[in-house]
């Protein structure tokens, strides 16, 4: 069965964008090897905010070759939006009513993982659903002091299971969880 996998980066201090939605504070570099998320993943579900800035996002001439190339190679995944608005597209499928069923169906179907893009809202709405499998969190060596927050309106704790720890040497850790159904044992 796939994952649906978040995958997404964020500030020492919690925040997936500073406060006038600045993400120039992440770092990509080479041995992060983002390509090989890519491939594990033939799915992205967004958020309407989320895609409409990013769903068909266009580099411009002055991008380098690989730029333009992780742009190709993420807008050929299939494509599902959560949102209250059903819009019409001829790839994009839009999804505004019974996520929990719709995200089970999706992940019976045959293929490789879902990444989780977001939005804040969605990730929440995932999270309170209990749709996540895969929390992959790229830590960034920045304080904002203010933004938006990736945790927010949670009411339920979420016990987690850390399964994979890696450190760059641009300062960046990727900290990979997966939920446990059962509480976290106090030793």
């Amino acid at each position: 069965m796939k994952k649906v996998v978040l995958n997404l980066s964020v500030t020492l201090d919690g925040f997936i964008e500073g406060p006038n939605k600045e993400t120039d504070w992440c770092i990509m570099d080479r041995e992060m090897d983002f390509g090989a998320f890519l491939d594990s993943v033939d799915t992205i579900f967004y958020g309407r905010v989320s895609y409409e800035a990013w769903g068909n996002f266009q580099p411009d001439s002055t991008a380098s070759t690989e730029d333009k190339a992780l742009w190709r190679t993420i807008h050929a995944k299939n494509k599902y939006v959560f949102s209250q608005k059903d819009k019409p597209s001829e790839k994009d499928i839009f999804i505004t009513s019974d996520i929990a069923k719709k995200v089970a169906a999706i992940k019976q179907g045959d293929g490789k993982d879902i990444w989780l893009y977001g939005g804040a809202g969605l990730t929440n709405t995932f999270i309170q659903l209990g749709l996540i499998d895969v929390y992959k969190i790229s830590v960034h060596p920045v304080i904002l002091g203010q933004g938006m927050p990736l945790f927010e309106n949670l009411h339920n704790r979420i016990s987690l299971k850390l399964t994979d720890t890696r450190v760059f040497h641009s300062g960046v850790v990727e900290l990979t969880y997966e939920p446990l159904n059962e509480p976290l044992n106090q030793t």
